[in-house]
């Protein structure tokens, strides 16, 4: 296992919309990247902003990452849509792969992300909430 980065607070949880999503650029063990939140009610959930069917960027917009419905989180490239609670990808190229979770957390009212070892992908953002 490598490296591990410093916990990073992304924003309060109140400050982002429910359903809603927002990116940051982080340090990461490897090096800058960027991480983006969904938020569930009090959960939230963290991924690598990027695709496994491409390598790109998911988000079409700065800080929009779900579909219209706003209850999965779709791919601006080819609109693979991917489970908010695990990065499942359940339709499109990449169906079966998952996104890269990037563990995360609510302490004290704050988004927090902690971001371990890069390149676990079945390991899903806990969304537990640290309060």
């Amino acid at each position: 296992m490598g490296p591990t980065a410093a916990p990073f607070v992304l924003c309060r949880l109140d400050e982002l919309a429910d359903p809603g999503s927002k990116a940051m650029t982080v340090d990461l063990p490897d090096g800058p990247g960027e991480v983006f939140v969904v938020r569930q009610g009090d959960r939230v959930y963290a991924y690598l902003n990027r695709c496994p069917h491409t390598g790109g960027p998911l988000d079409w917009v700065p800080d929009q990452f779900l579909n219209l419905e706003q209850d999965h989180i779709q791919c601006a490239t080819h609109a693979a849509l991917f489970r908010i609670q695990d990065g499942l990808c359940v339709a499109g190229p990449c169906s079966g792969d998952r996104l890269t979770a990037v563990p995360a957390g609510v302490e004290n009212g704050d988004i927090v992300i902690r971001p371990g070892p890069v390149g676990v992908r079945d390991s899903p953002g806990d969304g537990s909430d640290h309060e």
